[in-house]
């Protein structure tokens, strides 16, 4: 997974950074096609992302493409994760009725996601210890897998409120030079204000789109999460009945 994180922080990368020159460069009949081309849509973003000044525009392009990176890991992750407890809880029951405890052992092994690693393990401590080793089993293996699950997620949000605050200091900065500008020129032209306060303020504008973005997202990935956590304690229950019905 490490290497998948990689590889799609790379192509984002590649992709933003052959873009970005490519907005840079050109010859003057490629430069007026692509005015015609920001009247709408993504090519509007891209005009004033250029507009807003490498250096804050590039960091916040940066947090984006991290961001993202993070996201797609942690959703891939998930799904993978996901899985019927159910189902599962009704093999291992079988088994159990069966006294064949391996059996039902190997089942929850093989089968994917946080609900089956914690009916494995109440399965192993079952075979030496009691019910309140197997709830302790399940209790603090449940905690491992929540980490698990969470993993990533403060750097998402990191991003989420990095992306504006980088944004509101580009446009305090911004407006610094503006008003420099206007104390050498030494008169307030309103295209040199106009100017400079538009440029400060793009920075702000892309800031809080990644916020936005990154944020939907993120929110997904959290009822992502609170589904497979809400199917794990419940697995976790039903199979504690399980072992306890099986012991009488």
């Amino acid at each position: 997974m490490k290497k998948l994180l990689l590889l799609v922080l790379l192509s984002c990368l590649t992709i933003g950074i052959s873009n970005y020159t490519y907005a840079q460069s050109g010859s003057k009949a490629a430069t007026e096609t692509v005015d015609e081309e920001t009247n709408t849509g993504f090519g509007v973003l891209k005009k004033y992302f250029i507009d807003g000044g490498w250096f804050f525009m590039g960091i916040v392009l940066l947090c984006l493409i991290i961001g993202l990176a993070f996201c797609i890991e942690r959703i891939l992750t998930l799904n993978l994760l996901t899985s019927n407890p159910r189902k599962l809880l009704s093999k291992v029951e079988s088994h159990l009725k069966n006294g064949d405890i391996e059996a039902a052992k190997k089942v929850a092994k093989g089968t994917r996601g946080p609900a089956a690693s914690i009916i494995y393990q109440g399965l192993a401590r079952s075979t030496d210890g009691g019910i309140d080793d197997v709830e302790k089993a399940v209790v603090n293996y449940g905690s491992v897998q929540m980490a698990k699950l969470e993993r990533n997620l403060v750097w998402i949000s990191l991003f989420i409120a990095l992306a504006p605050m980088l944004g509101f200091m580009g446009t305090v900065i911004g407006m610094i030079g503006a008003f420099d500008a206007i104390e050498k020129a030494g008169d307030i032209s309103p295209s040199l204000v106009a100017g400079g306060i538009k440029v400060a303020l793009l920075t702000t504008l892309f800031g809080l789109i990644v916020a936005v973005f990154l944020q939907v997202f993120y929110n997904y990935i959290v009822s992502k999460i609170d589904s497979i956590v809400l199917g794990m304690e419940d697995a976790s229950i039903t199979f504690v009945d399980l072992l306890v019905n099986n012991k009488k």
